[in-house]
């Protein structure tokens, strides 16, 4: 009973290893690529946000994305808020009032136009969802505030095993997809027709997406001396995504590594008050 048992898993296992193989080269040639694992400051127990990549990542969005894509849970002040760029006060109110809000209505009824305050959420590109696809031919950009959480992909076997573990699960799926997809921009197969208004991308689902190259090298000047590439503004944009979708990031890691660190303690104090209890009680 026992040897048709294992013999049993082994035939699954088999089947399942083979299944995985066959996989990725059907997704090769047919569906998009898996997104490339980048290295992240945020990664892992110990993780933290990088303050100049945060603040190259938010000049990103604001001289490229923001022209599409809005960020509406993010408020200006938050820009000064520990843990993320950090900027200071005044940046953020000189920021700010480069902003053009709508507020009111005032003593006549009217709504109208004011300079935004730090306390306002950055305003939409567009009025409405019906006027972002009239100008991008049908496609609607999503909101960015929490697209990093939002977006991921399956890793496979064997990794999904360790991601249905607690503690030991991968959460950068979203930002090595939002990545992967800004460089993923190729010219089409010769045997692959794009619709007009779409553009292939090797990442996307289907290969075709529908917001045009949005980087290119040397688009955006930094002043810290970063390198000036796709791929360097591709990381720098999601980072600063991942922290508008996770602000709290570095908090929330400190207080489990306080907790863990409480638990150790407790458990060794646990144990070696039971010895001296328990050492001159005869077994």
């Amino acid at each position: 009973m026992k040897r048709r048992l294992f013999l049993s898993f082994l035939s699954g296992a088999a089947l399942l290893a083979a299944a995985v193989a066959a996989s990725p080269a059907l997704a090769e040639g047919h569906h998009e690529k898996k997104p490339e694992v980048q290295s992240w400051t945020f990664a892992g127990f110990f993780g933290h946000y990088d303050k100049a990549q945060l603040r190259r990542g938010f000049k990103v969005y604001k001289e490229v994305c923001s022209t599409c894509h809005s960020i509406k849970m993010l408020a200006f002040r938050n820009l000064s808020q520990p843990g993320g760029p950090e900027f200071s006060e005044k940046e953020v109110a000189e920021l700010a009032a480069t902003y053009k809000v709508k507020d009111g209505p005032n003593d006549s009824g009217e709504y109208y136009d004011r300079p935004a305050r730090p306390s306002d959420r950055f305003p939409p590109p567009f009025a409405n969802e019906q006027a972002a696809r009239a100008a991008m031919s049908g496609a609607y950009p999503p909101d960015m505030s929490v697209l990093a959480k939002a977006r991921g992909y399956g890793r496979g076997f064997p990794t999904f095993l360790l991601d249905a573990l607690p503690g030991l699960s991968y959460q950068e799926h979203g930002v090595d997809y939002i990545a992967s997809l800004l460089k993923g921009y190729q010219d089409p197969p010769h045997d692959v027709k794009v619709p007009d208004g779409q553009y292939y991308n090797v990442y996307m689902a289907g290969n075709r997406i529908g917001i045009p190259p949005p980087l290119s090298d040397g688009a955006v000047t930094y002043d810290d001396g970063a390198p000036q590439t796709v791929d360097q503004y591709a990381k720098d944009v999601t980072a600063f995504m991942m922290w508008v979708a996770e602000p709290h990031l570095e908090a929330r890691k400190h207080i489990g590594q306080g907790v863990l660190a409480f638990l150790i303690v407790f458990a060794l104090l646990l144990y070696f008050t039971k010895r001296k209890i328990w050492s001159n009680v005869a077994h």
